[in-house]
């Protein structure tokens, strides 16, 4: 607590010497809103929630099987040796310990849940400290801090909120990074938490090509069929034309046939 409070003191320290010479610039990021937003990180989380799912699922299947088993030997209890009973309980304190040792594996301060979490946020916090690192460069920020962080901010104006901002140069850089061929940070780790992230990304782009394809396809049919319409129009009209100028040609020729019917 001493130490933030000092860091805090020392910022501020800064910050009144910058005032004191030029206009001083401010902003802030909120890193929990720009992981929500990267998609990356998404898409790894919810595959981590399923494992956690399924780790939960393991456990309790196991605290099932040790509670019957207790259960079974309590109601038999009578029947059995002491030598008998003893070996019985064993058998469970083992299931039970290491049905604790998995918990903690999976759960524990060291466990794989904090480690994946951890090697999953690492790739995007990297990512949001360099677009933060460029951003500052670019636009002369003097102090940029993490809302989500220890540091308390007890007011935040929205003005001063440049995480949108982070997000859109994040995703340039992906771009700019697909483009040349290197490789997604996040999308290793992605492939640590899911190894069969190779077959579902091509299964994804598969599917948005086909979906590209789909609507192309719908596009061009509705094209036809303004095209198709269009040209039934014409042709209707043509032959309207056509007849409305028959009528009159016919009107014609009979006025002109009329003086001759009277001579007759």
């Amino acid at each position: 607590m001493k130490t933030k409070v000092l860091l805090i003191v020392i910022a501020l320290t800064a910050l009144q010497t910058v005032i004191g010479q030029r206009g001083v610039r401010i902003g802030y990021v909120d890193m929990e809103y720009i992981l929500e937003n990267v998609e990356e990180y998404r898409m790894a989380n919810d595959l981590l929630a399923k494992k956690v799912e399924r780790w939960k699922s393991e456990i309790e299947q196991q605290q099932a099987t040790i509670q019957q088993m207790r259960d079974e030997l309590n109601a038999e209890k009578v029947l059995l040796t002491k030598e008998l009973i003893r070996e019985r309980e064993d058998e469970i304190d083992a299931l039970e310990a290491y049905m604790l040792e998995y918990q903690q594996d999976r759960f524990g301060p060291q466990g794989d849940l904090v480690l994946q979490r951890s090697r999953l946020v690492q790739p995007i916090q990297d990512q949001v400290f360099n677009a933060v690192q460029e951003l500052a460069a670019a636009k002369q920020y003097d102090f940029i801090f993490d809302k989500s962080a220890d540091v308390v901010m007890l007011y935040s104006d929205k003005r001063y909120d440049i995480s949108d901002q982070i997000l859109r140069n994040i995703d340039i850089t992906r771009k700019r990074n697909e483009r040349e061929g290197k490789p997604n940070p996040a999308l290793e780790v992605f492939e640590e938490i899911d190894p069969d992230l190779k077959a579902k990304e091509e299964e994804y782009e598969q599917k948005k090509v086909d979906r590209q394809s789909a609507l192309e396809a719908k596009r061009q049919a509705k094209l036809k069929e303004i095209e198709e319409r269009k040209k039934a129009y014409e042709e209707r009209r043509k032959k309207m034309l056509e007849e409305r100028e028959a009528k009159r040609k016919a009107k014609e020729e009979e006025k002109e046939n009329e003086p001759d019917n009277e001579n007759n």
